[in-house]
């Protein structure tokens, strides 16, 4: 596997790990997925599409690595408990998880916001990262060690064109973030959150329109978006989330890396 995929940095703590990727099938969760296999990581991969994560984990195991496949509405409490019981049953106790499910940022003006409407974005991108935690997390705080990594959003901390609700469940996942850190940081458990801006992904691709798109783009220094990091010129910053699970980062608990994929420079210090 490794010799197949030769810009991948190399973080040998995180060989042998057992790693979960939910929102794994696609963007930024299925990069995260290979990056780890990469890097000797054992993964399970979840999402909702099953075929999506069938050919995920096909192409890993294709390469040498070991990947599992699981569905799961994470938004569902018992979903996602029997979905752990299986990767546990499959690939042992889990040692990383990355809560990537979520992202239903379009823009939608706040007065034709429906009430049932914004309860389902606070459901799928705050309460499920909050629900998975909440499955993983006992586990870890036993064994005395785990790598937990978030998906919060720069429209989490100023303001942008996504919605108020996605907006007000990132901002709740970088404080959720944060007081976890706190909590379970002294019992051998970190906790740290990445905050991506504007990411051309398979699903914005489709959805949003070419003018929109190219008004994003315009915003950023590189006048273009950023993408999950498959791309040479974004391998650097894709390695960030490699960098935040392995135990490298240890010192650094609780932060938030603004990882603003239109930048050049690598991956921006915490903040």
């Amino acid at each position: 596997m490794e010799g197949k995929r030769r810009d991948a940095v190399s973080y040998r703590d995180l060989a042998g790990t057992i790693a979960v990727v939910t929102g794994g099938s696609r963007g930024i969760g299925a990069e995260t997925a290979r990056r780890l296999v990469a890097n000797g990581a054992k993964v399970a991969v979840v999402g909702r599409d099953g075929a999506a994560i069938d050919a995920l984990v096909e192409s890993v195991r294709r390469e040498g690595g070991t990947a599992y496949g699981a569905q799961a509405d994470v938004t569902h409490f018992p979903a996602i408990e029997r979905m752990r019981a299986a990767v546990e049953a499959e690939l042992g106790p889990v040692d990383v998880l990355a809560a990537f499910a979520g992202g239903q940022g379009m823009p939608v003006p706040t007065p034709d916001r429906s009430t049932d409407r914004w309860r389902q974005v606070i459901e799928s991108d705050l309460t499920s990262v909050f629900l998975t935690i909440r499955s993983f997390l006992p586990g870890m705080v036993e064994r005395g060690h785990g790598s937990i990594i978030t998906m919060a959003s720069s429209a989490g901390r100023i303001p942008s064109q996504a919605n108020a609700a996605y907006a007000v469940a990132k901002a709740g996942v970088v404080m959720l973030t944060r007081h976890l850190a706190h909590e379970v940081g002294p019992k051998g458990v970190r906790v740290n959150c990445i905050a991506p801006s504007s990411i051309l992904t398979e699903r914005t691709e489709k959805l949003i329109p070419d003018e929109t798109k190219q008004q994003i783009a315009a915003m950023h220094p590189l006048g273009r978006m950023g993408t999950p990091g498959r791309r040479r010129q974004h391998r650097p910053v894709s390695r960030l989330r490699c960098l935040i699970l392995a135990h490298r980062y240890h010192d650094r608990p609780g932060r938030r890396a603004s990882d603003q994929l239109t930048r050049t420079q690598g991956p921006p210090p915490a903040s």
